[in-house]
Parts: structure tokens; sequence; C-alpha cells
């Protein structure tokens, strides 16, 4: 009787391969040669598993991005308002190699969004996940009498995304002027000035 083959974890298997070997290289090191070859498949077995090359992107991206909310879901546990809020923001720093990774592997993931929809549109589905997670810490906050900002919640989650991108972009291409301590200061200044008292 032949080995059944675990397709999930098949699919799983590419997506980890091709993941380091964007890391490594950008999207252009991840051909299909170099896939079916680090993920010890013979030429073509790949379209067992997906359709193309494109889709195997995807489902990499689909993956990146998966990782990324389990971490924002992780900070957030058994937390509400300020704390989750902190939380989330300081646990989206770059401030690991594993996080420093998923930088590497977001920073190609949205060039190739910028010009593809159907990434930039599985983007903006995590983005705004994303947003209704600080969106309702920060009302939580609020509701505590923790945050007392007088701009609306949706400039100060917009202001949180931004700061959390540009640390990721800038701690990538010019880490000796972005260190960790200096993106750290960056969001301690943002919660000290949201939470101050007049």
């Amino acid at each position: 009787m032949p080995k059944k083959i675990d397709h999930a974890e098949r699919r799983r298997l590419v997506t980890d391969v091709t993941r380091g070997l964007i890391i490594q290289g950008g999207l252009e090191a991840a051909t299909m040669r170099e896939i079916a070859k680090e993920a010890g498949f013979a030429n073509g077995a790949l379209k067992h598993f997906f359709d193309s090359k494109d889709d195997i992107i995807k489902a990499t991206y689909d993956s990146s991005l998966e990782r990324m909310g389990e971490v924002v879901n992780e900070a957030a546990e058994d937390v509400r308002g300020l704390k989750a809020l902190r939380s989330v923001a300081f646990d989206a720093m770059p401030d690991d190699e594993e996080k420093r990774t998923a930088g590497r592997v977001l920073l190609a993931f949205w060039e190739r969004a910028a010009t593809e929809q159907g990434m930039a549109d599985t983007y903006r589905e995590h983005l705004d996940q994303w947003r209704t997670a600080l969106l309702q810490f920060l009302a939580e906050a609020r509701e505590d009498g923790d945050v007392t900002a007088p701009e609306s919640d949706e400039v100060l989650v917009s202001e949180i995304i931004l700061i959390n991108a540009g640390v990721n972009v800038m701690g990538l291409l010019a880490p000796d002027l972005f260190s960790f301590e200096s993106q750290r200061e960056l969001l301690n200044a943002f919660f000290e000035r949201i939470t101050r008292r007049s």
C-alpha cells in the first residue's frame, strides 16, 4: 500500500523553505528549482501542492502574516487597555532575530504587494485586524482613564502602526542610526505623551 502523503504538511514545508530563501536573497532567490531543491523534491513535484510560483509566494505571504497575527494575539492575552496596547506595540518591534527575520520577509512582500492587488488585499486584511485590535485596546485604556491624549483614537492607532512599520524598515536598512534602544525610546515617548496628566 503506497504511503499516504500529508498535503498540508508538504505545503507547510514548501512555504517554510520559500520563506528561508526569501530571507537569504529576496523574492528573486525563491525560484521553483531552488524551492524544490531545498524542500527535497524532484523538479516538477511542487505542482502536486501548488498551481504556480505565484501560488507558493501567496501562501508564504499568508503564513508570514499569520505568524505576525499570532504575536499580536499572544501579546494581548489576559490583559486589556493600556497594558494590551503597550504589549502589542512593543512586541511588534524588531528586537530579536526572529522579529528581524519577519521584517525582512515582510519588506520583500511589501515590494510585491505594491504592484499585485491580490497581495495588497491580503496585507490590508492583516492591517485591518491589527487596527481593530489596537482601537479596542485604546478604547479600553480611555475607559480606564489611562489614556488622556486629545487626538482621536484613529490618529493614535495610525501613529502606533507607522512607528512600528518605520522602525522595522529603518532597523533593517540603517541599524547604526536606529538601534533597538532608540526604537524603544521612541515608543516610550509616544506612550508617555498619550498618558500624560495635565
